[in-house]
């Protein structure tokens, strides 16, 4: 139960740190491969953490929705590149998009599945709005000039989710 609170609470701070270094690169006006980086970034931790809550929860072939969502995330960050370098800014946030609704899906299946754990109701709530806000951001893409800044948001509700899972964890521990 601990490693899934720090966990939570990890993931928090990384997501609130993207959202913090995407605000501040707008601002500074930063060249775009700043940016690209960012953008490739966020998927790639997403795969890094969930093959380690994976591990730390049976390895990837007892959780499939990890598993899964490893799988896609690190194939969003090549597929990012690819994009980035192809179609820029817009090509990426349309990749973004279908990831984070991949992602949100999958999130969904593994909080339903960890109910019993405790704190997984922010989880799968976190998971529904991802894939909501995937279907938005692939419709932003398409925009006259789609930027990562638009992507924030979607960060930092899911680095408040993870928060809130944390917290949940936390304070149930304390109860007990």
């Amino acid at each position: 139960m601990n490693f899934l609170r720090n966990y939570y609470y990890l993931r928090a701070v990384v997501s609130f740190s993207w959202v913090a270094l995407v605000v501040l690169f707008a601002q500074l006006n930063v060249p775009f491969a700043f940016s690209a980086t960012l953008m490739v970034l966020y998927p790639a931790w997403d795969a890094a953490a969930n093959f380690i809550d994976a591990q730390r929860s049976g390895g990837l072939r007892a959780n499939p929705g990890q598993r899964l969502n490893a799988a896609t995330s690190t194939a969003t960050a090549v597929a990012l590149v690819a994009a980035l370098i192809t179609h820029g800014t817009a090509g990426g946030v349309l990749v973004f998009g279908i990831w984070a609704l991949l992602a949100g899906l999958f999130q969904l299946w593994v909080g339903i599945g960890r109910r019993k754990l405790g704190g997984q109701a922010f989880m799968m709530l976190s998971g529904a709005q991802s894939a909501l806000a995937g279907v938005f951001m692939v419709i932003k893409s398409f925009d006259h000039e789609p930027s990562i800044v638009g992507l924030a948001p979607y960060a930092a509700f899911g680095g408040l989710y993870f928060l809130l899972s944390a917290l949940r964890l936390t304070f149930r521990t304390v109860r007990a």
